[in-house]
């Protein structure tokens, strides 16, 4: 379960140092954006690298009936976009806030420039580029291969790893809020059958719930 990486676990601003900051910040434009509205439609899409400095934002596809599908949740720090030397594979997705964000968009020019004056900070962007891929294939397989309830826990896991605040007892709070509904776009089920699988993990009692809350309890999730 933890072999795969998502784009979310690239954090632009834990990988560069003060002043590797301060240069970024002169050479970006900062955006606030409310709530529940789209950055990004595939009709929409402008090039350009974007990175979330406030706020979480959720990437999605549509299919051919409409039904959403969650590819990522990002957070502050992490990046998305297209530029002609670098492709996070955002370009045909929709980019949507989940609450107000502040979006910082790259100068072009500019951010090339950084690349090739920082040669560290460019090979952490070809290691995302390369673990991406190599994680949207596992998830594909996951989500292809695996029953309802594997594909929640695999989920809930990554989900955990992302957002996750140690509780008072054995149980993880995934610090951030999952209906039924998000959860069944997250694995490309109905809600009534995610609720469905979510009653029977808490019989197991790998996880309990609340209101638009889940906790997982970690040690028997990685042992499943």
């Amino acid at each position: 379960m933890n072999s795969i990486q998502y784009l979310s676990q690239f954090n632009l601003l834990h990988s560069l140092s003060l002043e590797d900051l301060i240069e970024m910040d002169q050479m970006t434009s900062i955006t606030t954006i409310p709530k529940k509205t789209f950055i990004q439609t595939p009709e929409t899409f402008s090039e350009g690298l974007y990175f979330v400095k406030k706020g979480k934002v959720r990437l999605y596809k549509l299919n051919a009936d409409g039904k959403q599908f969650t590819l990522d949740i990002l957070r502050e720090g992490n990046v998305f976009g297209e530029m002609d030397m670098i492709s996070l594979g955002t370009r045909e997705m929709y980019i949507e806030t989940i609450e107000e964000c502040d979006i910082c968009r790259m100068d072009k020019v500019r951010f090339e420039h950084f690349l090739i004056e920082h040669p560290r900070f460019m090979m952490n962007m070809i290691k995302v580029l390369s673990d991406r891929i190599s994680g949207m294939s596992s998830l594909a397989q996951h989500l292809a291969l695996g029953n309802l309830q594997d594909k929640i826990l695999y989920i809930l896991l990554k989900l955990s790893d992302q957002f996750a605040l140690q509780s008072r007892d054995e149980y993880c709070k995934i610090n951030f809020p999952l209906s039924h509904q998000e959860i069944a776009n997250l694995v490309g089920a109905t809600r009534e059958a995610v609720t469905t699988a979510l009653q029977e993990l808490v019989k197991e009692k790998v996880i309990k719930t609340g209101f638009k809350t889940i906790y997982i309890h970690r040690e028997k999730l990685v042992k499943l």
